[in-house]
């Protein structure tokens, strides 16, 4: 995955502490449709850092759900690392 995407992906997913901006995934109007590829990229890499299953067929919100348990499980992608 291209570094300007990992942190596209990393900014959509990082949490910003005491603030609102970001939309709860089940609120998305595409939460249910399929991951997308940047999703789908940066999930494999972190599922595999982390020793954890990788699973390809998460919809848009369960795999933005999932990039937030695995970033705080690697440190990845928290404070731009």
């Amino acid at each position: 995955m291209a570094k300007n995407e990992k942190n596209q992906v990393s900014q959509a997913n990082t949490n910003i502490s005491g603030s609102n901006t970001q939309k709860d995934p089940d609120e998305w109007t595409t939460s249910d449709e399929p991951m997308t590829g940047a999703q789908k990229s940066y999930l494999k890499t972190l599922s595999d850092e982390a020793n954890e299953e990788f699973d390809e067929n998460l919809t848009k919100a369960e795999a933005s759900r999932r990039i937030d348990e695995l970033q705080h499980k690697t440190g990845r992608g928290l404070n731009n690392q």
